[in-house]
């Protein structure tokens, strides 16, 4: 007879996201928002318009669409951010955050609650995650 499998302890969002995340205005410049990435060594940014999450702009994001588009370095970010903006409450599953990356071809989550960024996860995150447990 076999021995039913162990339950797995489900873990949330809220556990494995960093509580680090920069978010600015739409109208900053990219060159503005490249400068505030690199100072504080993270990887995205939340975009704000009227303190509301509307988009997100990643290392990639200047990659590609600065350099692709000959965008200047002085263009607003709400320009080149991905939009509509990918969130996952900070209450969801890991799982459900690595199906929705997965499904929707991100790599990085902003976390809401209410409408207020408290975090990001990030594929890195959940990988590391798993690896340490």
């Amino acid at each position: 007879m076999n021995s039913p499998e162990p339950l797995q302890q489900k873990t949330w969002v809220k556990e494995v996201m960093k509580n680090t995340i920069i978010s600015v205005d739409s109208s900053v410049t990219a060159t503005d928002a490249a400068k505030m990435m690199e100072d504080t060594g993270v990887g995205a940014i939340v975009v704000l318009e009227q303190n509301v999450p509307v988009g997100i702009i990643t290392d990639r994001d200047f990659a590609i669409k600065i350099t692709a588009h000959s965008y200047p370095i002085d263009t607003p970010v709400r320009r080149i951010m991905s939009s509509p903006l990918i969130s996952i409450d900070p209450n969801s599953d890991l799982w459900v955050a690595s199906d929705l990356m997965s499904t929707r071809n991100v790599r990085k989550l902003p976390v809401l609650d209410d409408d207020k960024v408290v975090g990001i996860i990030t594929a890195s995150d959940i990988v590391k995650h798993i690896a340490d447990h």
